[in-house]
């Protein structure tokens, strides 16, 4: 079970904690230079993945992105590291060992990602969002699950048991799409199309980890429940854990309204309450059984809205700048680690077939969420603020796989049986390296040729000037609706009332400033990502 694997943390760690205790044995000495070299190494490889991606920016090379680069890099020393006589106390610095990776490298990040959502564009496209992200995965993972189950009942690959098909077809349904979002950036994409593909990605982990514990849970536990109880108990592991993620933003929004530490002396206290409450809601989920990964999700999502307008300016500019360099730098290190454990790592090919069908199999079923999401949601919306069908195919485009779905892999060598955990890793992980090289490389000509960059974007002024949540457009020129596009379109209305009750209600109860910051929020918006707003580069250009 994955929820338990966050508190072996530490005692995956303990063989190195030794190294700097009795130091008069010739054992331990070797130890600790081999602790230093394997530090050193780490240390260096980063330095050259920021180097790198600096120069790669600076001449616009769009087909090696910086996420690539760090996993060529992690890959390339790996390899001289598995071929050389490497010392094996060097080696195993650079293990990827999973709860070390959900624990310290992951909660910074997803709590970023929250933390740095635009809210103008991520509201507007909320049903959007949560469309593609809760719908569209599950729909992927069901797919992806049930053609890997097929093709191996007709025997055309290596057949596995249909909980452990669903198992994998929920952790290949995480997506990673840094290395596209970077590009997006630095293209000049449309804020919207970049709302969607960055909001379902940022929901998708969490949709994906829970997926996976769902799955798991029913493997070990009670194989014999049927399909309505995987939903069931899916959704009472999303929704508590989203409730305890907002549950303790909003704490924190009250306690840093009322109690003034805003005062000159006080800024250290304050910084530090606000960086430490991230990591609290993250283990409070895990403590419940619950998912951190959603709560701390949610968490950045509330206290950036609310808890972010009570701190005091200088609080503000630190503490956004120190989560956007922590994300960065886990970012980078993650892909340099998951590239080096890739090359050391010994992989399962016994069965090419299955991996070579479950790259078909994983673009059949993201094809799946999209176009039908995109088809659901364009039956709520009025005709001139439709998903266009350039942006549709921009998204198919932008699911690669990442960090989220190879650790997911990793740990299902330990849950499943008979090499079958060994066969996914090493599927996932082609996966991984063919949609983050290849498929990283080439967004850039795929973005031009859809004509949905810069100025050659014929959909941006007509998609965007309707998303302001009226509904004149329903009116006019269109065909009687159905009761399901009625009901649709009720259900589309009812994120403008959100948008309302916020502003009239949570907004004035947990914040201090919000007349002034609403009207600033709405500023930064229109412009630039929060971040920029600050000062703060976007990402990867630290």
């Amino acid at each position: 079970m994955m929820r338990g694997m966050e508190t072996r943390a530490f005692s995956a760690a303990a063989p190195h904690q030794a190294t700097g205790l009795g130091l008069g044995g010739g054992g331990a000495v070797d130890e600790q230079q081999a602790a230093g070299v394997g530090i050193l190494l780490q240390i260096s490889m980063l330095v050259l993945s920021f180097v790198l991606g600096h120069l790669l920016r600076r001449r616009k090379f769009y087909y090696l992105p910086e996420a690539s680069a760090s996993l060529l890099i992690g890959m390339i020393v790996g390899g001289f590291a598995n071929i050389s006589n490497t010392q094996k106390s060097t080696r195993r610095w650079f293990n990827f060992r999973e709860d070390f990776f959900l624990l310290f490298l992951l909660p910074p990040i997803i709590f970023q990602s929250g933390f740095n959502l635009a809210p103008k564009p991520f509201f507007s496209n909320f049903g959007a969002i949560i469309t593609f992200a809760i719908l569209g995965t599950f729909i992927a993972s069901i797919v992806t699950g049930l053609l890997v189950y097929l093709a191996g009942l007709i025997y055309v690959i290596y057949r596995l048991p249909l909980v452990e098909c669903m198992m994998f077809g929920a952790l290949v349904s995480a997506t990673d799409p840094v290395t596209v979002l970077s590009i997006f950036q630095e293209l000049g994409t449309d804020v919207n199309l970049y709302a969607l593909v960055f909001g379902e990605s940022v929901l998708n982990d969490a949709v994906a980890i829970s997926l996976y514990r769902t799955m798991a849970s029913m493997r070990t536990n009670s194989p014999g429940h049927n399909f309505f109880v995987v939903i069931l108990r899916f959704l009472e592991n999303f929704v508590g854990s989203m409730s305890s993620g907002i549950g303790v933003g909003l704490i924190s929004a009250l306690l840093f309204k009322y109690a003034e530490l805003g005062v000159e002396n006080l800024h250290n206290l304050e910084s530090c309450l606000f960086v430490l409450f991230p990591y609290f809601s993250y283990m409070l989920a895990e403590g419940l059984g619950l998912s951190g990964i959603v709560s701390i999700l949610f968490t950045g999502i509330v206290m950036k809205r609310y808890t972010f307008y009570n701190l005091s300016a200088d609080s503000q500019r630190f503490t956004a700048r120190f989560f956007h360099l922590l994300s960065s730098l886990a970012e980078a290190f993650i892909f340099i680690y998951m590239g080096f454990d890739i090359a050391m790592e010994r992989q399962s090919w016994s069965h090419i077939g299955f991996i070579f069908f479950s790259i078909i199999f994983i673009l059949v079923a993201r094809a799946a969420n999209v176009f039908s999401c995109a088809y659901i949601l364009n039956l709520a919306r009025p005709p001139h603020s439709q998903i266009p069908r350039q942006y549709q195919v921009a998204l198919w485009y932008s699911g690669l796989r990442g960090a989220m779905a190879f650790a997911l892999a990793l740990q299902s060598v330990h849950d499943l049986p008979d090499g079958h955990g060994e066969t996914i890793f090493t599927a996932t992980t082609s996966i991984v390296v063919l949609t983050v090289l290849l498929i990283g490389g080439s967004t850039g000509t795929m973005l031009e040729s859809l004509q949905v960059v810069g100025d050659s974007n014929r959909y941006r002024h007509s998609y965007e000037e309707n998303f302001d949540g009226s509904n004149s457009g329903y009116e006019e020129g269109t065909s009687t609706p159905s009761k399901f596009q009625l009901k649709l379109r009720e259900l589309r209305r009812s994120t403008s009332s959100f948008a309302l009750l916020d502003r009239n209600y949570l907004t004035p109860i947990f914040t201090s400033q919000h007349d002034d910051d609403s009207d600033d929020d709405d500023d930064i918006d229109d412009d630039d990502s929060p971040d920029e707003a600050l000062g703060i580069p976007a990402v990867g250009e630290l």
